[in-house]
Order: C-alpha cells, then structure tokens, then sequence
C-alpha cells in the first residue's frame, strides 16, 4: 500500500495559501498572463490526489478491521485524519472558485 507523504500534504497547503494571498494583490484578471501549469490540470491532479488518499484510508481501515497483520492502529487513523485534511482543503478550494465565479457573473459588463 502507498502512504502519504506528510512533507508533501504540507507543500500543497503552503501553496494553497500563497495563492490565496496572491489573489488579492494581483492587479487585473484582464492584464495578467497565465503562467505555469494548466489550472484544469492542476486541479484534476489535486481531485486525484485527494481520490488515492481516501481510498488509501478506507483500505488500510478495511485491512485493520479484518486483523490483517502489519496493520497498526496508529497507522490507520494518520492515513484517515490525512485524507479528511486533503478533502477538507479541496472544498475550500472549491468554495472559493465558486464564490469567484458567482462574483463575476454578478458583475455588470
């Protein structure tokens, strides 16, 4: 089974964060260019992400439950609290674009 990787579940957090930040200094959606990634790839990727982690959880769970050896306790609850943290923080994301959008399309051209 693969594990998460705490180190790289805070990297995205920080990044997340720092794009917050820089939403709100950023000068002009209209004046800007896109840099970098494809935001719908990196999104998906994230989805993905989030999608490996929960099932990680629920089979390393499973897996306990059925007393599988090599299975703490321990272990089990990290791979579930890490997967709700990711989930929680794609909602967030989620919640923010879809305010962003709602502000747009309100907006009188």
């Amino acid at each position: 089974m693969n594990t998460i990787n705490a180190t790289q579940l805070l990297d995205q957090l920080e990044k997340m964060r720092s794009l917050a930040q820089q939403e709100s200094t950023l000068p002009s959606l209209a004046t800007t260019q896109p840099e970098g990634a494809d935001f719908s790839a990196l999104i998906k990727n994230q989805i993905e992400q989030v999608n490996h982690a929960q099932k990680t959880g629920s089979e390393m769970a499973k897996a306990f439950e059925l007393g599988e050896p090599g299975v703490d306790l321990a272990q089990v609850m990290i791979s579930m609290q890490k997967a709700s943290i990711q989930f929680q923080a794609l909602t967030e994301v989620r919640n923010k674009l879809l305010g962003a959008y709602q502000e747009v399309m309100s907006m009188q051209v």
